[in-house]
């Protein structure tokens, strides 16, 4: 398995709309499709993103964390957001703050990056953060040393997903759909899961991609995505 990038993370979420227009409003991000299903939003099309799939609510945070986004200028990032957001700063280059009320949690990170709210970090809880990055290994991402948390943690793409110790829970109705990453060829990675005895939820050929979804470790999905030559986004 060879993922290249840390494509986007999508959501389950009861509130869409107005999760999208604060995203929109205050950090840097358009909405790249929408249907009556979900919303896709980035600052640019080509890299990190996050989706917003239509759901019931309320939502179970579960295994997700916090999502962090990557800026060049913290200071600034931060002068965009609504007065009286409740802001945690567990580092002068970090901020993170809940958006809606289904515990969605995103973070800003300063750090050096030619695009200005790209994905930096996926913070996923683990009940054994260790041994939960050596299996996350085994799925293609590569080895990292921890970062500024000190938690273990994985790299794509020169994005990360770090490993917290907690309880991800097995929720009915988690915040988290999936978690997705670039791939060259789908089939590829069918054949590399099954090799692997990794379970496969789904494969989906849509217009523009051709996708297989795995069951990662705690029961976190994730996405192996392949751009077809039709593939284009605004």
């Amino acid at each position: 398995m060879n993922p290249t990038k840390l494509d986007h993370v999508a959501y389950w979420v009861a509130e869409r709309d107005p999760i999208a227009d604060f995203l929109t409003s205050h950090l840097g991000m358009h909405v790249i499709d929408r249907t009556g299903k979900f919303t896709l939003l980035g600052s640019n099309a080509r890299r990190g993103k996050l989706t917003l799939f239509e759901a019931d609510g309320p939502r179970d945070r579960g295994a997700l964390k916090h999502v962090a986004l990557r800026v060049s200028d913290l200071d600034a990032a931060l002068a965009e957001l609504p007065d009286g957001l409740d802001l945690e700063r567990p580092r002068t280059s970090e901020a993170y703050f809940d958006v809606g009320a289904e515990g969605m949690r995103l973070g800003l990170v300063e750090a050096e990056t030619d695009v200005d709210y790209d994905l930096d970090h996926v913070a996923l809880l683990s009940r054994t953060p260790e041994e939960t990055a050596g299996e996350y290994a085994s799925l293609g991402f590569a080895p990292a040393a921890p970062g500024p948390s000190g938690t273990p943690r994985v790299e794509v793409g020169g994005a990360f997903v770090e490993f917290h110790p907690g309880e991800p829970g097995t929720p009915d109705r988690p915040l988290l759909n999936h978690i997705a990453v670039l791939v060259e060829s789908a089939d590829e990675h069918i054949a590399a899961a099954n090799d692997l005895g990794v379970e496969i939820d789904d494969v989906v050929d849509g217009p523009n991609t051709y996708a297989v979804f795995l069951w990662g470790p705690e029961h976190v999905r994730v996405e192996y995505v392949e751009h077809k030559p039709t593939f284009s986004l605004s």
